[in-house]
């Protein structure tokens, strides 16, 4: 093992000796007293599938057939879960052919960050994590399984998923995923269109048609945004079956591994010779490989909030310094869209994650000795499914890039770190997303020009007022100001200044999307300014100097003069309409930033 990656994992592990051994104790006991369903009286049992067919029915009798949970983020609205409809049946007749049976036990909400960008509903985004975390355990609460299937892609349906998958941990949980729509126009292409647009030289007919060629058919968006980094991290993390991230849906080869799901979770369930729960699988080494795999690949930023939460869940302490210290050893060996021109189905095609788990591997940045769902090793995650005669088969991925453009060995890496850094600073402690910055953009030293809302500083864009160098600063975006909601819709203003030559940066205590790049962006700054955080107090003209290399985030003005100063307050408009009212106590119970954000921790 790499030393800087053996002494990480080290310190989790000691930071988290009481919490997981606390988390373990439960997840054994429930082991022990085995599902649910043999211990119901006759009605309760008969309710628990009374609407069976009968050749279910007479299976399900017996207390000890094993049956399967089909935990669901479908909806046909979203090109990501649309696949997910046919799912249940592929799973319930591969059950059946091995003596099972499967049931969908519940569905989980899934909104688009893609859709609320820039809206009202993006300040629901974050905590729908929270309610899919909850959703799931209502799934699985009727507790009649023998182990469970996870069926979700995107940005906080997979951390939901996860996060109440960790509450039955003494469960085998498998994660079914559907893959990315096939690639639509260049990004190069729809980026330009953006540009234009944001600029005034492009009308909006001419903006959606760019989009609608972009986003143009079922499958998750093809850019390496939270969606994907959520797929590779499944991967990493033992899972999902070795190679089933990136395969496109409604082909034979992604229901041929959607049936091969419900297969392996019958040989790793409790009493079988393979029994696998989920938590065996998600421990201090397998999480710290999500975070390599994160970093190795210029991943989503949203998981320096999602990684710790989920981490939480099954009783394990990350902080954002594991990330940076394991950022600075960890090169980056992929670019992918927005930190390159191709997309993930290019990615797949240049060795894909077989590639990348290997190259991780072979320098020891991250850590073999795992359990998975599919096996005892991460090495068999470099492995690729194919069908061979019909028949599903694994065999190994290749050894070298196919393409060098997107994929690099990691002695010869696109940069010797990896695409996260934690700063910190007078302004408090924030992440940065590198791997997508151009390194002459990494030091920016500019006057702030402070914004309560991305709404005033769109309309200050369209009056021609960023004209300059500065620093925006985007407060009250925090988990308790208004959910954190992601800021995303800022990235071609800010972007059109940084063309024109202007030093440009971010600062905010709200979220960028796991598509944003070009941009330099001190985010999920904490404290935030609603909690009376050093944002509160900043003010138009204050020198702010960001510095990715040295890990600081200063403001020109000496701490005590600053925290003299009268703080701004949040406005009070925020929280009704869309539905936002119903997370008042979410905003209230949340935690900060650099505990995961999470509201349902900190409320219990």
């Amino acid at each position: 093992m790499h030393p800087v990656t053996a002494e990480v994992t080290e310190r989790i592990a000691a930071r988290s000796r009481d919490s997981r051994a606390d988390y373990l104790e439960h997840m054994e006991a429930a082991r022990v007293a085995g599902p649910g369903r043999g211990k119901l009286s006759c009605a309760n049992f008969a309710h628990a599938f009374a609407a069976s067919p009968d050749n279910d029915k007479t299976r399900m009798r017996d207390p000890n057939a094993p049956n399967l949970a089909i935990v669901s983020a479908y909806n046909d609205m979203l090109s990501a879960h649309q696949p997910l409809e046919r799912f249940p049946a592929i799973i319930k007749r591969a059950a059946h052919e091995v003596g099972a049976t499967a049931q969908y036990a519940g569905g989980v909400p899934a909104m688009c960050d893609g859709v609320t960008q820039g809206r009202p509903g993006m300040e629901l985004s974050l905590f729908s994590r929270d309610v899919i975390a909850m959703a799931t355990a209502v799934a699985l609460t009727h507790d009649a399984f023998d182990a469970a299937l996870m069926l979700g892609i995107c940005d906080k349906i997979v951390p939901g998923l996860f996060i109440g998958a960790a509450t039955f941990g003494h469960l085998p949980v498998i994660f079914v995923p559907g893959g990315p729509m096939t690639s639509g126009i260049s990004n190069a292409d729809k980026a330009r269109t953006r540009a234009l647009y944001a600029e005034g030289k492009a009308t909006r007919e001419e903006l959606l048609d760019s989009e609608m060629k972009s986003y143009h058919g079922p499958g998750t968006c093809t850019f390496y945004g939270t969606a994907n980094s959520n797929q590779m991290m499944m991967e990493m993390t033992g899972l999902h079956l070795p190679g089933s991230a990136f395969i496109a849906p409604n082909t034979p080869l992604r229901d041929a591994l959607v049936a091969a799901a419900p297969k392996r979770a019958v040989e790793i369930r409790n009493g079988a010779n393979d029994y696998t729960p989920f938590s065996a699988v998600v421990n201090e080494k397998s999480l710290v490989n999500a975070i390599a795999g994160l970093l190795a690949t210029g991943g989503s930023t949203n998981h320096t909030l999602h990684l710790i939460a989920m981490a939480r869940a099954a009783g394990i302490r990350l902080t954002w310094e594991d990330m940076d210290d394991l950022s600075r050893v960890t090169p980056l060996i992929a670019r992918v869209y927005p930190n390159g021109t191709e997309d993930v189905n290019a990615f797949q095609a240049a060795g894909g994650m077989a590639y990348v788990t290997r190259q991780l591997l072979d320098a020891g940045l991250a850590h073999e000795d795992v359990q998975t769902v599919a096996g005892p090793g991460l090495r068999r995650y470099q492995q690729e499914p194919f069908l061979q005669d019909g028949r599903l088969v694994w065999r190994a991925g290749t050894p070298t890039s196919l393409n060098r453009d997107i994929l690099r060995p990691i002695d010869d890496p696109f940069r010797a770190e990896g695409g996260l850094r934690l700063l910190t600073g007078g302004l408090g402690r924030a992440v940065i997303k590198t791997s997508a910055v151009k390194p002459e953009h990494l030091v920016i030293e500019a006057p702030a020009l402070v914004f309560d809302n991305q709404e005033a500083l769109l309309v200050a864009h369209k009056r021609g007022e960023l004209n300059r160098d500065l620093v925006a600063v985007v407060r009250f975006q925090g988990p308790k100001a208004n959910g954190m909601p992601e800021l995303h819709a800022l990235t071609p203003a800010l972007g059109v200044q940084l063309d024109k030559g202007f030093k440009v940066a971010l600062v905010t205590d709200g979220r960028m999307s796991g598509a944003s790049g070009k941009v330099p962006a001190a985010i999920h700054v904490t404290p935030e300014a609603h909690e009376g955080g050093p944002l509160a107090y900043v003010r138009d003209g204050d020198i702010i100097r960001l510095d990715a290399h040295a890990g600081t985030l200063e403001i020109k003005v000496a701490a005590e003069a600053l925290m003299r100063r009268e703080p701004a307050r949040a406005s009070e408009a925020s929280g009704h309409g869309y539905g936002r009212e119903l997370f008042g106590w979410m905003r209230k119970a949340a935690g900060r930033a650099d505990t995961g954000a999470c509201a349902l921790f900190e409320a219990a």
